[in-house]
């Protein structure tokens, strides 16, 4: 008998959806119209159906990946050469296929301080120390309105029993008033082990080909709010990581919740801190020790929890994750996570002058 000719549908597919991604980095506004703001949205209800599920979806997804592979790994009596090679690139294809489709191609939409006319300057040293002066007297003032906080860490009863939902709805509520689609219940997953994104230099991890955001419990329960929002506003449709750092700020800082308003605002303390750092290192060191006991306490909670689950292949994960932004179009790598600061100075001008 004569043998089956391999087909390479998925690998076509996967190489056509590729073209168009590379194509739609010129025309962000089509992106915005039909993808972000269509196509998209139909993709978040669907992903709504399976949104009660009681426990990450990714856990699901690999299983159903290796039991797969097992199979394909059983059949290899009957592997040739060439339907080994269409297998492989069927596979490849069919994952570049599904990721653009259910979310890639939002790393093309329109920038969001284009649509919300923002005008983004880089902060210099004087810029940078008045932005962290101003943050630091508000992260004081912050953890002094908390109900019941002393000179210890927070913990987790701080924060309200059921986080994820007050968080979404917060999110919901800030893309909503500035003209954004908040279409679907984006899931802020819990994805155990304790370290499981810790180990390779990650806090959280939004994944496509379930719709849900995750974070990684041995976080500082200090740090939930901030990083939770962040992977939510990733299911919400931003790619750039920058921007959901800017949509988790707006998200805790517009928070009713008190203990979330000085998590947001103290994460983003962080952020300033590690670029003030570079500057002004003694002025830093200074700084640090002057802070009230009660958030000095906090800071070293969080360093405690993220010094528990050191990095398996230390630089690894940044090193890929930094060329992986960059083959997505965000040229400047990993440090596009601290271009919040750039969002968050023009934003607060702006509504300053109104």
């Amino acid at each position: 008998m004569k043998p089956k000719k391999p087909s390479y549908f998925w690998l076509i597919a996967g190489l056509i959806t590729l073209v168009l991604k590379i194509l739609s980095a010129y025309s962000p506004e089509l992106v915005e119209t039909l993808y972000s703001r269509r196509v998209y949205l139909g993709i978040r209800m669907l992903f709504d159906v399976v949104s009660w599920f009681p426990v990450a979806l990714m856990y699901l997804f690999w299983f159903l990946v290796i039991r797969f592979l097992i199979r394909r790994i059983r059949m290899r009596s009957s592997w040739t050469w060439v339907g080994s090679l269409a297998a492989v690139s069927n596979f490849v294809g069919a994952f570049v296929f599904a990721f653009l489709l259910l979310w890639g191609f939002n790393y093309s939409r329109v920038p969001v301080e284009k649509t919300m006319h923002l005008d983004l300057k880089p902060l210099d040293g004087p810029a940078l120390a008045q932005a962290f002066a101003t943050q630091t007297e508000k992260i004081i003032r912050l953890r002094d309105a908390i109900p019941g906080a002393d000179a210890s860490a927070l913990t987790r009863s701080d924060f309200p029993a059921d986080l994820e939902k007050e968080l979404r709805s917060d999110l919901k509520a800030s893309l909503a008033s500035h003209h954004y689609p908040t279409v679907g219940r984006v899931r802020g997953r819990l994805l155990w082990p304790r370290g499981v994104f810790l180990r390779f230099s990650s806090a959280g991890l939004y994944w496509p080909f379930t719709g849900e955001g995750h974070i990684d419990p041995g976080l500082s329960p200090i740090q939930w709010p901030y990083v939770m929002s962040h992977e939510m506003s990733h299911g919400y449709g931003f790619a750039d990581e920058g921007t959901c750092n800017f949509w988790a700020y707006l998200c805790c800082e517009q928070s009713k919740n008190s203990a979330i308003r000085y998590s947001g605002n103290l994460n983003y303390w962080r952020t300033l801190a590690a670029q003030y750092r570079r500057y002004y290192r003694d002025d830093f060191v200074n700084i640090r020790e002057s802070l009230p006991k009660g958030i000095q306490a906090d800071l070293d909670a969080i360093n405690t929890a993220m010094l528990k689950y050191p990095d398996f292949i230390p630089d690894l994960q940044p090193r890929l994750y930094d060329a992986y932004l960059k083959s997505q179009g965000i040229s400047e790598g990993m440090l596009n996570y601290d271009r919040v600061t750039m969002l968050v100075a023009a934003y607060e001008g702006k509504n300053a002058v109104k």
